[in-house]
């Protein structure tokens, strides 16, 4: 299987550290030997037929902050673009960041890949918030492979569950914590009492919020993930444009006081139900089992048979999240060796 990655920052560099570590396990236990054969980060590319090397790549990356100036293999100033079209690779993966402002670049690389055929693994919530109904379409029109199980839960996986608890079933709707720094700073302002600056700013400290966290304190990124379940979980054609949303940008210490003299602490909820889709803070009893702490994700399933189901788990980290494109690419490994097993069929 060649593949061509597009990012390379945290999850980029787990997933190439993964890949190389579980080579042998792939192999022996999927038939599956992945052979990265070209990286676009934002300074340039780096291509090479026969496969690169992990340890160079990060080697790389660590000493000049791009892929490009990997010797031999590296051209600084090159797009992405360059590497889907002329790599001729199999599958495209694409881990870049999710920028809501900007998703028409991603979704370029989708859809170029799509259109030459290729499978597409991503974890790029962007394109999918806006564009998945047409995305989802473009695959199945050019009979590709298309996987994104890391965009809700990381390494949990949600989307697969959730999914699956929809098969023989129906679900009514889903209400969910699915933003990992913004419940680590309301769980935060909780347990100590903390004003929401100071719960933000150790938020960012340990790496949970970025410098600029307005994607997860203003909901955009719950809005986003909440987009995927709609469409992937509960057949709906949703965008982004769709949510009803309400961040917990400068949230008051005494709303959560209050929530506590009621037996309840306050959570930003996604919610899915008839009358639409939401994202909001809300009150959620203590005994509830959405009341879940630190960064940890909890999405709740309204079945029509069996009532609640509950999917709980970390919802974010680089590793986590690479085991999600892991899980997907033999998947689409999958759909590869059935097909030309049922071609040579008698």
């Amino acid at each position: 299987m060649r593949i061509a990655l597009v990012g390379f920052g945290v999850v980029g560099k787990s997933l190439v550290e993964l890949l190389d570590a579980q080579r042998d396990t792939l192999l022996s236990r999927h038939g599956l030997n992945p052979k990265i054969v070209a990286v676009a980060d934002t300074k340039g590319i780096a291509i090479c037929e026969h496969g690169l090397s992990a340890a160079e790549l990060l080697a790389c990356k660590n000493a000049h902050a791009t892929v490009g100036a990997m010797p031999a293999h590296g051209q600084l100033g090159v797009h992405a673009d360059r590497a889907i079209r002329d790599a001729g690779c199999d599958v495209l993966i694409e881990t870049s960041p999710s920028d809501l402002r900007r998703p028409e670049i991603a979704i370029g690389h989708l859809r170029s890949a799509m259109s030459a055929g290729m499978h597409v693994v991503t974890v790029n919530k962007a394109p999918l918030a806006v564009a998945m109904p047409a995305l989802l379409e473009l695959a199945r029109y050019n009979r590709v492979g298309f996987r994104f199980s890391g965009t809700v839960g990381a390494g949990t996986p949600v989307l697969a569950l959730a999914a699956r608890c929809a098969q023989g079933n129906r679900i009514r709707g889903l209400h969910a914590i699915i933003n990992g720094t913004t419940n680590f700073i309301l769980s935060r302002m909780t347990e100590t009492g903390e004003r929401f600056d100071d719960a933000l700013a150790e938020a960012v400290r340990l790496g949970y919020a970025e410098t600029d966290p307005s994607n997860d304190i203003d909901a955009v990124d719950t809005a986003m993930k909440l987009t995927i379940l709609a469409n992937h979980v509960m057949g709906r054609r949703a965008t982004i444009t769709d949510v009803r949303r309400e961040g917990i940008r400068g949230i008051a210490r005494e709303r959560l006081t209050d929530a506590r003299t009621r037996n309840s602490v306050i959570k930003l909820i996604g919610r899915i139900d008839d009358s639409g889709m939401s994202v909001a803070p809300e009150e959620v009893a203590m005994t509830s089992p959405l009341n879940v702490g630190g960064s940890l994700n909890a999405v709740a399933l309204d079945c029509t048979v069996g009532g609640e189901v509950v999917i709980v788990g970390r919802g974010a980290g680089g590793p986590e999240t690479a085991t999600a494109i892991l899980r997907d690419l033999i998947d689409v490994w999958q759909i590869d060796f059935d097909h030309q097993h049922r071609r040579v069929q008698p």
